[in-house]
């Protein structure tokens, strides 16, 4: 399952903005990146779509694998995995918390398809936590 296009970044000059400003967590086989969301950056077709507290893309390279087909199922096995960790931040989300609107780039690092799903999931999870953006279970 994909995200909801209100949950998805598209663009060159988004892409390239976060490469350059964004901030980076780094785990043994995925990469973080965050950043203020910029909306003049955005395609027009994405400015006058509903706001979002965040927007995230997944990039996984033929480094981390060469078949398309394994490629998409890691896509859609972390869009599915981000759609349940941060449905609640954004539900949680509002102008009175004072929170900007997020801008999130997830890249897998050659090797990564090799490792058990839940391992890639539990990554990302701890990403998010470093991040800030989910709770940290251990503490609760």
């Amino acid at each position: 399952m994909a995200l909801p296009q209100r949950h998805r970044l598209k663009g060159q000059r988004v892409f390239d903005c976060i490469y350059q400003k964004g901030r980076k967590h780094h785990g043994p086989f995925l990469v973080l990146r965050q950043l203020e969301a910029r909306t003049a950056l955005l395609p027009p077709c994405q400015r006058c779509a509903p706001p979002s507290p965040w927007r995230c893309g997944v990039v996984i390279s033929t480094k981390v694998h060469k078949r398309s087909v394994q490629r998409n199922k890691l896509r859609r096995l972390l869009h599915q995995h981000l759609l349940n960790q941060l449905g609640d931040w954004g539900a949680s989300t509002s102008p009175d918390q004072g929170r900007p609107p997020l801008w999130l780039l997830i890249s897998l690092k050659p090797g990564s398809a090799e490792r058990d799903p839940s391992a890639l999931l539990g990554e990302c999870t701890q990403l998010l936590q470093q991040a800030g953006l989910t709770p940290d279970r251990k503490s609760t």
